[in-house]
């Protein structure tokens, strides 16, 4: 068996609404590789000296920044989306994280849209942090889409240099994951391995629960040599019980493990 060399993280999202030191228990206690930290709210996950301390006292790497660029993180490191970006890049390089992940603008960030893809492509080329922008999906509303982003959900639409596949976005998107993952090609940098079953919600789900080629997608990677970081970004807000979601975690990690090795590489 050929065992690639693909670190598996956990995101601080996973543990949602537990705070950050949470997902730092649970990461080492299971045996997850290092950490994806979501910058929100939770005052430790923007206090680059507090997750240092957990990085350290865990014996856990950081190995990736998500940007704080949800909607319930509008006011988080600024109010400006490129101070949010130049504070998740200085984080990155300040904790040994490699990339930064970052969602497209939402269609009312007019300026910011307007200048999003010339502006990370000018931030790429002044670190060795890799901004991976991650691809969205259309809102539905009944029967209606809405395209809440600009220059737009599907990433690969335009030229950035890396790029995060998420898979709950690819099932709420409703389209093909290899073909995405194709379209990205060697730019693809980072995964966010969760299930979807393809409802108008991004569910998030545990991987090998939803309808998304998960396994698949995982031993593609490893016959092809990937050499990003695989982040579990799940959804345990419906795990009964503590005990639960830490099963939950501990199935989605052995899910990762299993289906990364592979008999054979093609080089």
């Amino acid at each position: 068996m050929h065992i690639p060399d693909t670190k598996i993280a956990l995101s601080t999202a996973s543990v949602y609404p537990d705070n950050t030191q949470v997902a730092f228990e649970l990461a080492a206690k299971l045996g997850y590789d290092g950490v994806e930290v979501m910058v929100w709210n939770d005052p430790v996950s923007q206090d680059l000296d507090a997750l240092r301390e957990l990085s350290d006292r865990f014996r856990l790497p950081i190995l990736a920044v998500h940007a704080p660029c949800l909607l319930i993180t509008q006011r988080v490191w600024s109010t400006d989306p490129w101070t949010k970006l130049k504070r998740a890049r200085a984080a990155a390089e300040k904790l040994g994280a490699d990339t930064v992940v970052v969602h497209p603008p939402f269609r009312w960030q007019r300026q910011y849209a307007r200048d999003f893809v010339r502006g990370i492509e000018r931030m790429a080329g002044e670190t060795a942090v890799r901004f991976a922008v991650e691809n969205m999906y259309p809102w539905r509303y009944r029967d209606r889409e809405v395209l809440a982003y600009a220059p737009g959900w599907d990433v690969t639409e335009e030229a950035y240099r890396h790029f995060t596949v998420d898979l709950s976005h690819v099932a709420t998107s409703r389209i093909d994951a290899f073909a995405m993952v194709d379209r990205m090609g060697d730019r693809l940098a980072h995964v966010h391995l969760a299930d979807g079953s393809g409802s108008g919600k991004d569910e998030h789900l545990i991987p090998g629960r939803g309808k998304q080629p998960c396994a698949e997608l995982l031993e593609r990677l490893a016959r092809t040599g990937f050499d990003g970081h695989v982040v579990l970004e799940v959804n345990t807000r419906r795990s009964g019980s503590p005990a639960e979601r830490e099963a939950d975690l501990a199935e989605a990690l052995a899910f990762t493990r299993l289906h990364l090795a592979t008999g054979s590489r093609v080089l």
